[in-house]
Parts: C-alpha cells; sequence; structure tokens
C-alpha cells in the first residue's frame, strides 16, 4: 500500500489590493455574471437536463441577477441517479484506496491551483459570501476535506487485531452495501463539496443533492471532480426541491444518508428511514448535523475588547447562517453596561452590500423566505415590551435580501428568541443578575440543541467550571474566541442533542461511519483431530 500524503491546512489568500489573486477572482466574477450558466444533472457520468419545472438560481444581493439555470428532478432522474451508482459500486467500491484518493487528491489541487477563483465567484455570487468567507469556505476547507479524508482513511486501515503464532488475523474496510445519498445545505460550498466526498474516498457511490440556492457552486464542484477523474456514476448529482429524493430513501439498497440542514428535515428523513426499515437490505447509517441556538457567555473576568470581537464575529459574519453563529449572549450585568455602547456602535458601523465590493464585511440573506422570517422577528421583537433593539432593526428588500445585523436585549432567560432558531443576523443578550454556576446552567438549560458555544473568561477557575457544566451544550466549545470557524485537522466538527449526531465532520470519526469493517481469520496450519485433550482417559 502506498503512502498518502500527510496533509498541511491550505493557506488562506489575503486577496489584498494589488495581488494577483485578487486580480483572478475580479476576473472570475464579471465572466460568471455575464450569462447564466447551464446548469444540468450529471448521472452516470453524463449531463442530464431532467424533465420537472424550471429553476433559476439568483444573486441573493442583486434579483435581477440570473447565474444559473436548471430543472426540477423527477422519480425517473432519481431513479436514474440511483440505478448509475450501484452500476458503479462494484467496481469504486474494489478499487484501492491510494487509486481513490488520487482523484481527490488531484481534485484538492485543482482548487488549490486553476478552480480556486472561479469556485470563490460562484460562492460569492451564488451565496452573498464575502471574498473572506468565500476564502475560508469554498478553496481552504474544501481543499482541507479532501486532502485530510484521504489521509485518515489510510490511518483507519494501518489499525489491525493481534495476530499469535499459527493464525493471521486482519481487518478490512468495505463500502457500505448499497449507496448513500448526500443532502448538502445552500450555505457552505465545503460541505457541499466534503458530504458526497467522504463516502466515496471510502468506496461508496453516491447521489448527491445540493440545496437548489447553491446550485451554482455545486455544478462546478461536481465539474471539477470529473475533471480530477472520478469514474461515472461514483457521485450523481441531482437538482430539485422538496421530496425530490424520495425514490432513492425508499429504495431497498439505501445503505446511509450523509446530511447537513434543517433539524426538522432530518428528524423527517428519520422517520421515512424507520417507516421504510421492512424494505432495506441492511440499516441504512444516518449521519446528520442539523440545527443550533449557538451561545456566548461572559465571566465578569472577561476581556471586553475580546468579547466585542468575538460577538462581532461570531453573530454577524455571512449573515448568521452558519450553524455555528452565536444567535444568544449571557453577559454580566456589570459587564453589559460598558459593552452596550460600544457593542451598538460597531454593529452599526459594519458594512452591508454586494460581496463583489471587496469592503463588505456582509451580503444579503440567502432568499425571500428567509428574509422574511427575520423581518418578521424583528418586527415582532419591536413590539414586544420585554425586548429592546440595541442596534440594527432595518430590513430592505428593495434590490436584495438585506437584513441589518441585529442586537436584541431582554431580561427574560427563557424568551422565545432566546430558545428558537432564527439562522440570521440576529443575536439575543441576556444580562444575568446571578452567579457563574447559575448562568452556566441557564446556558445549558434553554436550548434543545448543542452544536457550538463560547466561554469568555480570563480567570482560569471560571474556565474550568465551565467547562465542566457546559460539557454537554456544545460539540464545539470555544475559550475567548468566537464559536465559529472550525478547521478541518483543528477542530473536528458537529453537535449533538437536536444538532445531529456528532460524528465530526473533518475527522476519522466521520469517515467510520461509511465503511463496514470485515474481519478475517487465517490458519495457516488447521488441526486435524476434532478431540481436545481434556477428553483423553486419565
Amino acid at each position: 500500500m502506498g503512502v498518502i500524503p500527510v496533509p498541511t491546512n491550505e493557506p488562506v489568500l489575503s486577496y489584498a489590493p494589488g495581488s494577483p489573486e485578487r486580480t483572478r477572482l475580479r476576473q472570475a466574477i464579471r465572466s460568471l455574471q455575464a450569462a447564466p450558466l447551464d446548469l444540468p444533472m450529471h448521472i452516470g457520468g453524463e449531463m442530464v437536463e431532467g424533465g420537472g419545472d424550471p429553476l433559476e438560481v439568483r444573486a441573493p444581493h442583486r434579483h435581477d441577477l440570473v447565474l444559473g439555470r436548471a430543472r426540477q428532478g423527477t422519480v425517473e432522474d432519481v431513479t436514474r441517479a440511483v440505478d448509475a451508482a450501484l452500476a458503479a459500486s462494484g467496481e469504486w467500491g474494489r478499487a484501492s484506496l491510494e487509486e481513490r484518493a488520487a482523484v481527490f487528491l488531484r481534485a484538492a489541487d485543482l482548487l488549490a491551483g486553476p478552480w480556486r477563483e472561479r469556485l470563490n465567484a460562484a460562492t460569492m455570487l451564488g451565496q452573498s459570501k464575502t471574498v473572506h468567507q468565500a476564502e475560508i469556505d469554498s478553496a481552504c476547507e474544501l481543499i482541507d476535506f479532501w486532502r485530510f479524508n484521504c489521509h485518515y482513511a489510510a490511518r483507519l486501515g494501518e489499525d489491525q487485531p493481534l495476530s499469535v503464532r499459527g493464525v493471521w488475523n486482519r481487518t478490512e474496510l468495505r463500502p457500505l452495501e448499497g449507496f448513500v445519498v448526500a443532502i448538502t445545505p445552500f450555505n457552505f460550498t465545503s460541505i457541499a463539496g466534503n458530504l458526497p466526498t467522504a463516502p466515496a474516498i471510502m468506496g461508496n457511490t453516491v447521489v448527491w443533492k445540493p440545496a437548489s440556492t447553491q446550485l451554482l457552486a455545486a455544478g462546478l464542484i461536481i465539474e471539477l471532480l470529473e475533471e480530477a477523474g472520478l469514474p461515472p456514476g461514483v457521485i450523481n448529482l441531482v437538482t430539485g426541491r422538496g421530496a425530490v429524493l424520495e425514490p432513492a430513501i425508499r429504495h431497498p439498497s439505501l445503505a446511509g444518508i450523509h446530511f447537513t440542514g434543517s433539524t426538522g428535515t432530518f428528524r423527517h428523513l428519520w422517520h421515512q428511514v424507520s417507516d421504510n426499515l421492512d424494505n432495506y437490505r441492511t440499516y441504512p447509517r444516518l449521519v446528520g448535523e442539523t440545527g443550533g441556538k449557538d451561545f456566548v457567555v461572559a465571566h465578569e473576568s472577561a476581556s471586553l475588547e475580546s468579547l466585542l470581537v468575538g460577538l462581532l464575529r461570531g453573530s454577524f459574519e455571512y449573515q448568521g447562517q452558519k450553524c455555528s453563529a452565536s444567535s444568544r449572549a449571557y453577559i454580566p450585568r456589570r459587564l453589559w453596561e460598558e459593552l452596550r455602547g460600544p457593542l451598538a456602535a460597531e454593529t452599526e458601523r459594519i458594512p452591508m452590500g454586494d460581496p463583489a465590493d471587496f469592503s463588505m464585511f456582509m451580503g444579503a440573506v440567502i432568499d425571500e423566505a428567509a428574509f422574511r422570517q427575520h423581518r418578521g422577528a424583528i418586527h415582532g421583537a419591536a413590539a414586544d415590551p420585554e425586548l429592546h433593539i440595541v442596534a440594527g432593526g432595518e430590513c430592505d428588500d428593495s434590490v436584495g435580501w438585506f437584513v441589518r445585523p441585529t442586537i436584541i436585549a431582554t431580561d427574560n432567560p427563557r424568551h422565545p428568541l432566546m430558545e428558537t432558531e432564527l439562522f440570521g443576523p440576529i443575536l439575543t443578550v441576556h444580562p444575568y443578575e446571578g452567579t457563574w454556576e447559575e448562568a452556566l446552567r441557564l446556558v445549558d438549560e434553554t436550548s434543545p440543541y448543542a452544536l457550538t458555544g463560547a466561554v469568555f473568561a480570563t480567570d482560569r477557575r471560571a474556565i474550568e467550571t465551565g467547562m465542566r457544566e457546559l460539557r454537554q451544550a456544545a460539540g464545539n466549545i470555544y475559550v475567548n474566541d468566537k464559536p465559529t470557524g472550525a478547521v478541518v485537522g483543528q477542530q473536528p466538527f458537529g453537535g449533538a442533542r437536536q444538532s445531529g449526531t456528532n460524528d465530526k465532520a473533518g475527522s476519522a470519526l466521520n469517515l467510520v461511519r461509511w465503511a463496514s469493517m470485515r474481519a478475517i481469520k487465517e490458519t495457516f496450519v488447521p488441526p486435524v483431530a476434532w478431540r481436545y485433550p481434556h477428553m483423553d482417559p486419565d
């Protein structure tokens, strides 16, 4: 077996004025803005238009900018994708890890080189991400996923059982029997690229449905993988909204679902699988990362400057549309009285607009449904006597789906805005007056989610108390830093409770879920008598 290269994290480019990557990115943006792209399905290595209604991909920050056109998938399209995945499963599953890894390592190098600015531009335009957010997402994190996952897969194969004299024991990691469904969200291009490819690295074939609002970048990802040498049928991209994947979910050969999205959708999928359990050839693996009501909790010893930056970046980068974004904060009242003014002032200064303008810190929320939800929450807050809008509160849909970063304060720690996921640029703060231990219990008990959280303190005992009391409250917890920005190879990502199965994307633990181990015992000199010595007479 060859040695998979040991990965290092992809460096983040700055796109500073005068840099060559800044020039290349501007050219890529102009190219993608020039005319809408056709975004067909990719099934069995062929581009398929699909038989359903037309779908349009528009820039969230510009209603008038059509970026791509696709079609709603049909039962026939999805069935064809399942058939292609099953047809490819035998040869791909028998291929060596080196053969499979070569595809994804080449894809990583292509993305690090000639594809970088094109995929970044697609993410900026299609998902309204700023240049920095696109760089750390669609370029660096996806490159890291591909390189580190190949490395982790090789390490998993090195863990072998004990062999005694005369016996050779070994294990092999087989792909699951059947095919895997990957369902990916709009907010991270890297997640869209990782969810179908992690099972594929382990030898599985995949039917992949990206979010319809993320189709521009998804279409480029599948083209990139095919250029890297991905065989036909290994990953089959289907397009559409709603229940388009039902034929795949009901199929007897469904072996697993790799999902990132809403808690409600994941629960629905789990019910579907449960209802069809008698029809499956095997028990499907369900791996999901879902919602969050991520927290920041500050001790009285916290640094005001660090807390301010953590709240601004953690809550408002990418318009709060990160699963890990902080949306509830617990701050000692004395500290809040000092922080409130500077935090409000800095929030009002945040530049928001078209991400093609590199001076922007925020873009637009993803679509009209999200805009209406956030606007409704803000208007409701303005009329609620238990709430006070500290900063922001404006919404404007005349050009794009723009929601200003908004901070709301409440003395009611059980207010719905402290519990309900909004997935937008809205932070609710509770100034607390009790003890540190009481505040930590409140954080732990308030939300059904357990994805990310942050503890701000300089008192070491307060930090240790926070780590102990919040042990089950977050799958990723940060000390004196924002609760976003997990890096592959550094902070494996995922949460529990209603935030998912905590199978940790960006780690070997996730890859184990896409493998089925076979244990092999080989006896070199088999026994030739069936009787045991104790059976002989005295």
